[in-house]
C-alpha cells in the first residue's frame, strides 16, 4: 500500500490541567475521504488546530508524504497543502465573490494598479475547478451559506490544497446544499486531494466516507473502513456503551390523557386525531413530506387548522398563534432550532426566560435576580455551565443550543412538549443527555411528543409510535409492537413485502 499522504502520530496537548490529547494517531491518504467522529471533547478540534498550525503539540511527529514537518502557524500549513474549511466561514461578506477568492494574493496591473479584470477571469476559473455555478461579481454575503462554503473550497482548491479538512460542513446547509457538496467532495477526491471530513451525521458519513476514525476523551480508539463498521460499532466506540442503551428507560406508568387532538385537518392534511397521556412518551414517524411537522404546527398554532379540536387537560386550545398555545399549556421545540426556536444574538438567560417573565411580575416589574436564579437552576439540570449565562446563544455549540431551547419549557413547566427533531445536529453525547431529560420529564408527568426522522431513536425512546402518511397519522403502534420494519410498511403503504423505502431527514 502507498505511504499516507499525512501521519500524525503520538500526538498529546494539554491545556493547563487538563490533557486534550494523548498519544493519538491519525492518517489520510490522497484520494480518500477519512472521517474523524466523536463526541464534543473528544480532542477533534484540538488537533485540527495543532495540524492548521493554530496552536502547538507538546508531543508527537507529523509525516507529510513520509517527511517530518514542523507547523508552527497557519501560513506553514498552507505552504504545505493543508487547508480547513470552519463551520464559521473565514470570508468577507461585504467583499465580491472575486475579492474574497483573491484575499492575499491581489494581482496588480502594469501600472501597480489592483486589476479587477484579472480578479473576475481568476475567479471564474477557481469556481469552474469545483464546478460551481456562482456569478463571481456578487457580493458573498447575498449568497446562501452553501455557496459561501463552495467559495471557501474553491480558494482552497486553487491553493492547490492537498489536504482539505471540512469541519461539520453541512451544519446549517440546506439539503439541496448538501448535495451540491457532496458533489464536490467526491470530484476533489477523485482529484487525488485527502479529505479529513468532521461530523457528527451518521447517514453523510457512511454516504462519503472511506476510513472512520474515531476518538473519546482526547484519545485514539479505533479506525476502520466504511465497509468493516457498523453505525452501533461507531457509537459504541464514541460513549463506551452499545447503541440500544442510548435509548433504554425502564417502563413509564401513564396517566389521564393530556392531549386529545380529534379530527384536526387543513389543507393537505388530515383529518386525524391521536392522543398522549401524562407520563407518555409518543414517537411520530413518517417519510419525508407525511406531514409530521405540520401536524404539529396545526396542533401548537403556528398554522391555522380548517377543523377539528384540540383539548389540553380537557380544556379546549383553539390557538391563533403559538403565543396562544404556550398560555393553554402547550411547549414547542422547533426543527429547525435557529431559525424559529432560538434568539441567536440575544442571551442564554433572555432566551431561556423569554416564555414565563409573567411567573416574575410583582408590582408590574419583573424580578430580574429571581429570573436569573430560575434560569441557573434549569441549566444547572440541563449541564449547561452557569458561565454560559450571559453568552450569545449563538456561541453554544448546537447540542448546548438545543439544551437552551429545551430549558425555556422546562421553565415554562408546559405539561405538553412538542419535540421536533430533539436530537439533530447534536452528537451523541448530548444526544443521551437529551434522552435522559425527556425520560425524566415524563416520569415527572408530563405529555411528551416527538418528532423524529431517526428511527431506531423514535422507536426506542417512545411509549408509543404513531405512523404518518398523506398528513395523517395511519397507524398506531405500542413499544412492543414497534420494530424498524413494522414501521417502515406502514409508513410507505405497502405490504409485507414490499418494505423499500428510507425515512427522510425532515417532514
Amino acid at each position: 500500500m502507498d505511504r499516507p499522504l499525512l501521519e500524525l502520530s503520538a500526538i498529546a496537548k494539554r491545556f493547563g490541567a487538563t490533557q486534550a490529547l494523548n498519544d493519538v494517531r491519525f492518517d489520510l491518504r490522497a484520494g480518500e475521504v477519512h472521517a474523524l467522529m466523536g463526541e464534543n471533547g473528544a480532542g477533534k478540534s484540538t488537533l485540527m488546530k495543532i495540524l492548521s498550525g493554530n496552536i502547538q503539540r507538546d508531543a508527537g511527529t507529523i509525516l507529510i508524504d513520509g517527511k517530518p514537518v514542523d507547523i508552527r502557524n497557519p501560513r506553514d500549513a498552507r505552504a504545505l497543502g493543508i487547508a480547513i474549511i470552519h463551520q464559521e466561514l473565514n470570508t468577507v461578506p461585504a467583499m465580491t465573490v472575486a475579492e474574497n477568492l483573491a484575499l492575499g494574493q491581489e494581482p496588480r496591473n502594469r501600472f501597480g494598479m489592483f486589476d479587477r479584470a484579472k480578479v473576475l477571469r481568476d475567479a471564474r476559473e477557481k469556481l469552474a475547478r469545483i464546478h460551481a455555478d456562482i456569478d463571481p461579481a456578487r457580493p458573498l454575503g447575498s449568497l446562501g451559506i452553501g455557496m459561501q462554503q463552495m467559495v471557501e473550497i474553491a480558494r482552497a482548491v486553487s491553493e492547490n490544497a492537498r489536504v482539505l479538512v471540512l469541519d461539520e460542513p453541512t451544519a446549517a446547509l440546506s439539503r439541496a446544499e448538501a448535495q451540491q457538496l457532496y458533489a464536490v467532495v467526491n470530484r476533489m477526491r477523485d482529484d487525488g486531494v485527502g479529505l479529513i471530513y468532521i461530523s457528527h451525521r451518521m447517514e453523510e458519513v457512511w454516504q462519503l466516507s472511506d476510513r472512520i476514525t474515531v476518538f473519546r476523551d482526547g484519545t485514539y480508539v479505533g479506525t476502520g473502513s466504511r465497509e468493516e463498521l457498523t453505525e452501533a460499532d461507531v457509537v459504541r466506540m464514541m460513549v463506551g456503551r452499545s447503541i440500544g442503551d442510548l435509548y433504554s428507560h425502564e417502563a413509564r406508568a401513564t396517566g389521564a390523557v393530556v392531549l386529545d387532538v380529534a379530527d384536526i385537518a387543513a389543507d393537505g392534511l388530515g383529518p386525524t386525531s391521536f392522543q398522549v397521556r401524562a407520563g407518555e412518551v409518543v414517537s411520530m414517524s413518517g417519510l419525508v413530506g407525511s406531514g409530521r411537522t405540520e401536524l404539529a404546527r396545526l396542533v401548537f398554532g403556528a398554522d391555522r387548522r380548517k377543523s377539528g379540536t384540540v383539548r389540553i387537560n380537557g380544556k379546549p386550545s383553539n390557538p391563533t398563534s403559538p403565543s396562544g398555545a404556550i398560555a393553554d399549556g402547550l411547549g414547542m421545540v422547533p426543527e429547525d432550532r435557529k431559525a424559529q426556536g432560538l434568539f441567536l444574538d440575544h442571551s442564554v438567560e433572555r432566551n431561556v426566560s423569554i416564555s414565563s417573565l409573567g411567573k416574575f411580575v410583582s408590582g408590574e416589574v419583573v424580578q430580574n435576580r429571581a429570573v436569573r436564579q430560575a434560569v441557573l437552576e434549569q441549566m444547572e439540570r440541563l449541564r449547561l455551565r452557569r458561565n454560559a449565562i450571559d453568552l450569545p446563544v449563538r456561541a453554544l455549540s448546537g447540542g448546548n443550543q438545543q439544551k437552551a431551547a429545551l430549558a425555556r419549557w422546562l421553565l415554562r413547566d408546559s405539561p405538553v412538549l412538542i419535540l421536533d427533531e430533539p436530537t439533530r445536529g447534536v452528537d451523541i453525547g448530548a444526544k443521551r443527555e437529551i434522552y435522559e431529560l425527556i425520560d425524566a420529564l415524563a416520569r415527572a408527568g408530563k405529555a411528551i411528543l416527538v418528532i423524529s426522522s431517526d428511527l431506531p431513536e423514535a422507536i426506542g425512546i417512545a411509549d408509543r409510535v404513531l405512523v404518518v402518511r398523506g398528513g395523517r397519522v395511519v397507524k398506531e403502534l405500542s413499544a412492543a409492537e414497534a420494530n424498524e420494519e413494522t414501521v417502515m410498511r406502514y409508513a410507505v403503504g405497502a405490504s409485507a413485502d414490499h418494505q423499500t423505502a428510507s425515512l427522510g431527514a425532515q417532514s
